[in-house]
């Protein structure tokens, strides 16, 4: 009778692992393509992403780099102080996109451009992301407002 009960026991405790290893690699799975991450205009020119890697961009938006074009294209430059990349975004930008503000942008990296999906502007006047603002920091750019 005891072995009975220590042989069910074992088989629970088997496919409770087997069930809680199976749901860790189907989450796992399911966040492969979900999990984005923030480069810099300067990181991205090192070591370049492929075609088809999708991240974050994030840095300043130049002085003088805002084309609006047809329709709802619209072109400007990302930098971070020590480099600079043109990025293409179509859409409709957030009303707080500026020049000279903070931005991160989700896109892919596609013949020396980055051809933005989405969008993301500062929401105030002392928010900045904080991958941007590290990132301007490294670069020696970065000047917080005293």
């Amino acid at each position: 009778m005891k072995s009975l009960k220590k042989q069910r026991r074992i088989q629970v405790l088997s496919l409770m692992t087997v069930a809680l290893v199976t749901s860790t690699a189907l989450i796992g799975y399911a966040m492969r393509d979900g999990i984005n991450f923030f480069r810099s205009p300067t990181q991205v020119l090192e070591d370049h992403p492929t075609a088809t890697e999708v991240f974050r961009l994030g840095g300043l938006v130049e002085d003088g780099s805002i084309q609006r074009g047809q329709g709802e294209v619209v072109r400007f430059v990302v930098t971070d102080g020590g480099a600079s990349i043109n990025v293409t975004f179509t859409g409709i930008l957030p009303d707080l996109f500026a020049e000279n503000q903070g931005m991160i942008g989700t896109g892919r990296y596609i013949d020396g451009t980055f051809q933005a999906s989405e969008i993301l502007a500062k929401h105030d006047e002392t928010y900045m992301p904080k991958e941007v603002m590290d990132a301007l920091k490294e670069q020696g750019v970065y000047k917080p407002d005293s």
